[in-house]
């Protein structure tokens, strides 16, 4: 169900971080991503993200 986190950084590339994930879903869809990154985003375990690293880890711990 998740995307690859290196295919989801295209999406949200010119964020200042640190972000929250409101930002990360608004960043995406102006950026065209579809419906499976947006449900990627909407599912994340955290909040607050201070890296794009930091997101991408919390795609891994939902693979996990």
């Amino acid at each position: 169900m998740t995307v690859n986190p290196i295919q989801l950084q295209k999406f949200l590339g010119g964020i200042d971080y640190p972000t929250n994930k409101q930002t990360l879903m608004k960043s995406a869809q102006k950026h065209g991503a579809d419906k499976k990154v947006m449900d990627t985003l909407k599912a994340l375990p955290r909040d607050d993200f201070n890296s794009p690293n930091d997101v991408s880890e919390a795609i891994g711990d939902m693979r996990a």
